[in-house]
């Protein structure tokens, strides 16, 4: 099996992700996987329970995380609001170094950066970069924002920047389809980008719960996170129930144009 869940939030994702660890690692072993990634917003508090409970089931760990970006420095306290406040970013560890330097630009995030969230900037992401795989993250990454609100040349600067950043074997185009509109548009310019810059493409599965059927209970845990009633039409809502971790087979019928995406991971 080639397909590697890299875009995973946990119990750890306070309030946002109702993923267990130890039925994340044995649902990913039970379809046959080799590895899997935890990528929790903005903090490693699950870092070592995944580690350890991989070594027991006899997983590989991928120790990530999905950090919050500022659009500018970290240090700006700058009243902005809604989606302009930062960016999401998924950074991976290829090796000890890596994983080092992930704690020390997640570390930054909150003793430096933190406005509404754990912000980090670019300029600690290019100091710490050494060791890290990134992935250019969901609809909420910067690339992504671009390409769907119609500014391709801002997207191809972005994609460009972080390539540069981390080098042309540690950079890679995120690709997502959880069936939202957006995302076959921001697809589209993930497919041309990666033609005309040589970034290669991943496909991934934005996983905040384990199993279809807790898509009801990961409603109830965000109703909590934003002290809303599960009545109420303008909460905040995921729009469809596919953000469960899939199979291979599942990933690749999302993506029969794009395999390779499916099989990089």
């Amino acid at each position: 099996m080639s397909f590697v869940h890299l875009h995973t939030h946990t119990e750890y994702s306070l309030l946002d992700g109702s993923n267990k660890i130890k039925s994340y690692v044995k649902k990913c072993l039970d379809m046959g996987m080799t590895a899997a990634a935890i990528t929790d917003h903005g903090n490693m508090y699950g870092v070592t329970k995944f580690y350890d409970e991989c070594m027991a089931q006899g997983l590989k760990p991928v120790i990530g995380c999905e950090v919050y970006v500022a659009p500018g420095s970290r240090f700006d306290r700058e009243i902005v609001k809604g989606d302009d406040r930062y960016y999401h970013l998924i950074l991976l560890a290829e090796n000890d170094l890596g994983y080092h330097n992930l704690m020390k630009i997640v570390s930054a995030g909150f003793v430096e950066g933190f406005y509404y969230k754990p912000r980090v900037d670019f300029d600690v992401i290019q100091k710490y970069h050494e060791g890290i795989i990134c992935l250019s993250a969901c609809l909420a990454g910067e690339v992504a924002r671009a390409l769907d609100r119609g500014d391709y040349e801002e997207a191809k600067k972005v994609a460009l920047k972080y390539r540069d950043c981390f080098g042309e074997n540690n950079y890679f185009l995120e690709m997502q389809d959880h069936g939202i509109d957006s995302q076959k548009n921001v697809n589209n310019g993930l497919m041309r980008l990666s033609k005309e810059t040589g970034i290669p493409l991943v496909a991934t599965n934005d996983c905040h719960y384990t199993n279809k059927e807790d898509a009801y209970s990961h409603d109830v845990l965000l109703c909590i996170q934003t002290g809303k009633d599960i009545n109420d039409p303008d909460r905040l809502k995921f729009e469809t129930e596919e953000f469960y971790v899939k199979s291979e087979e599942e990933m690749l019928s999302l993506f029969p144009y794009a395999k390779e995406a499916v099989f990089r991971t």
